[in-house]
């Protein structure tokens, strides 16, 4: 390899020393070559990680307005920016393989050819909110995060990691932005699906084991680098509200456990994750600044960079700095506690804070003026940059920057692991009542209540009316509150009662007929008015409609027990105090509980 290569890019016709690229050199060596030749603009690229779109057909994509998206090419060829959120899916591997390698063509041809390193929200169960989560596509699918602690078993979780690690790898996604290992100890918070419940002790082994099967014994070319979330942890919000808005913008520590909340952290740092996010949150009442945790010196510095020694990527959630749009509605900056400073103050203090990177964000030209106005010194751009190149040299993107779309169709949703997938949803099923109505006889005349009946056929004579059912199906949503915006809505918040209209259908059909309730809980939703004239009561956390038949009628047992407690009733969720686990006076059903057959 020679030293030296004649650049071809318009950016410049300088000559680049491209010892970065020889894969035999130490990747320290490697870093401080590249790092030293970098203009200020290509330094500020880095520090940038935002959504990018999948093109219809391969393609790279242009803007998306909706979502505030630039232009692929523009971003990377114009702002230097290298790494990016997937959002979406393309329905097939091959396909976002292929866009994948176009992307990089493009971030070849700047001048010092720096790869994109590609990252996603969790992308293999059932949830489909923008900002948290992707639906499967064509990824196996599994149950959220909170089926997997019900399944309560480390070697199940470390293969689900590994699994999802290898699709992700086949189509170019080389970080997660997960796993959350936040405590769901509000019982209202809406972000609870997406974390292994309530107990920090189960939260820690099954986060660490998800993250040694993601990155492996230590990071390399065959890894996807784990972002965990949201440090120092995110579940105390004062009321159950999540500060993606502003009424939830309050973490609350009433119980005294803050400390608490750090111990799935500790495990994650024990277990090697390679980046910390943290949350939208400002802390109230403690020994800590109250500003939102991404601004926050004394977390991310004095606790996370000092306390546990921490050198790794810090990258803040989405959206710290700008304010902007989402579905055409108004979305401002998740700037809490520091709402007074403008976009230009407020990076500044992230930068000062102690992260790496500016999540949901693509405004290099303001760091830029921030360095150059004598605000910030490059100097500490460089800190950070180090970081950021760092991982690249050790994922191997400057080795092997683009993926085999052939190799992507065989791995991505294969029948190994979409039967793994299943299999695990099967699992997570938690039977919480059976009056012996469970498992249900094969040909059984059902009374069908939210299921497909077209689907319960195939296990069951399906019949209209109760005085002509054996039993009655029914299936439930934990209850939430509809909100003011579109985006609100994906997040479920407030009040678990269900509607009382809810209830007394559910009543009127049990007091005729014996009555299976399903309930699927992406938050604890109170059972207390049904239960005791119900015959059986299971429970999921994201899982086909099939799987949960085939529980039902017995093809499969349900092995789940609960990963949080659930309350009894309105009155003693408002009086948990957030930041306590298991804090519910006389739950309906405790922590662990689950039948089986």
């Amino acid at each position: 390899m020679t030293d030296t290569a004649q650049t071809t890019s318009p950016e410049s016709t300088a000559e680049v020393d491209v010892r970065f690229r020889d894969a035999s050199l130490p990747i320290e060596e490697r870093v401080e070559n590249l790092l030293a030749q970098m203009t200020l603009e290509e330094k500020a690229g880095l520090f940038f990680q935002t959504m990018m779109t999948i093109g219809e057909g391969g393609t790279v994509a242009g803007p998306d307005p909706a979502f505030g998206i630039a232009d692929s090419t523009e971003m990377i060829r114009d702002r230097h920016l290298t790494h990016f959120n997937v959002f979406g899916a393309a329905s097939t591997a091959a396909e976002m393989a292929e866009w994948h390698n176009r992307v990089q063509e493009v971030a070849a041809s700047t001048r010092l050819g720096i790869p994109v390193t590609f990252s996603t929200d969790p992308r293999h169960s059932f949830s489909d909110n923008p900002l948290a989560a992707m639906m499967a596509g064509p990824f196996s699918q599994w149950p959220e995060t909170m089926g997997l602690a019900a399944i309560r078993d480390e070697e199940l979780v470390e293969r689900f990691a590994d699994i999802a690690r290898q699709e992700y790898t086949a189509v170019g996604i080389r970080v997660a932005l997960h796993p959350q290992i936040d405590l769901a100890t509000e019982p209202r918070w809406a972000r609870q699906s997406a974390t292994f419940g309530e107990d920090p002790d189960l939260t820690s082994r099954l986060g660490a084991a998800y993250i040694r099967g993601f990155q492996g014994s230590e990071l390399g070319p065959d890894s996807v680098a784990t972002m965990t979330k949201h440090f120092p942890g995110g579940g105390p919000q004062k009321d159950g509200e999540d500060p993606h808005f502003p009424y939830g913008r309050e973490q609350v520590y009433p119980g005294g456990q803050f400390k608490t909340h750090l111990k799935p952290f500790e495990a994650a740092f024990d277990a090697g994750t390679s980046q910390i996010m943290p949350y939208y949150g400002m802390p109230v009442g403690t020994e800590y600044e109250e500003v939102g945790f991404g601004f926050n010196k004394s977390v991310i510095t004095g606790l996370l960079r000092e306390r546990y020694g921490f050198d790794g990527i810090v990258c803040t959630d989405w959206g710290l700095i700008s304010d902007g749009e989402i579905g055409g509605e108004p979305f401002p900056a998740r700037a809490w506690g520091v709402e007074h400073l403008s976009p230009r103050e407020r990076m500044r203090k992230i930068l000062y804070a102690g992260a790496d990177q500016f999540g949901g964000e693509s405004i290099p030209e303001l760091l830029i003026d921030l360095v150059r106005s004598g605000e910030v010194a490059e100097e500490r751009l460089d800190v950070s940059a180090r970081r950021l190149l760092r991982e690249k040299f050790r994922l191997g993107l400057f080795d092997a920057p683009t993926v085999d779309p052939a190799r992507a169709a065989a791995i991505v949703g294969n029948a190994e692991f979409v039967a793994a997938g299943e299999a695990a949803q099967r699992a997570s099923v938690t039977l919480l009542k059976n009056d012996g109505v469970l498992p249900l006889a094969r040909g059984a005349k059902v009374l069908v209540r939210g299921f497909d009946p077209e689907l319960v056929a195939s296990y069951a004579t399906v019949v209209d009316t109760v005085e002509e059912a054996d039993v009655a199906l029914v299936r439930l949503h934990a209850p939430y509150e509809q909100r003011s915006t579109m985006f609100e809505n994906f997040f479920h918040a407030g009040s678990l009662d269900f509607a009382q209209e809810t209830v007394d259908e559910v009543l009127a059909i049990a007091r005729a007929v014996p009555t299976v309730v399903q309930v699927f809980l992406d938050r604890p939703a109170i059972l207390t008015p049904i239960a005791g004239e119900v015959a059986a009561i299971s429970a999921d956390y994201g899982a086909s409609a099939v799987a949960l038949l085939d529980v039902l009628f017995g093809d499969a047992a349900p092995q789940g027990r609960l990963p949080m407690d659930l309350p009894s009733s309105m009155d003693a969720v408002r009086a948990n105090r957030p930041d306590v686990p298991f804090d519910t006076a006389d739950p309906l059903y405790r922590f662990g509980h689950g039948l089986s057959y």
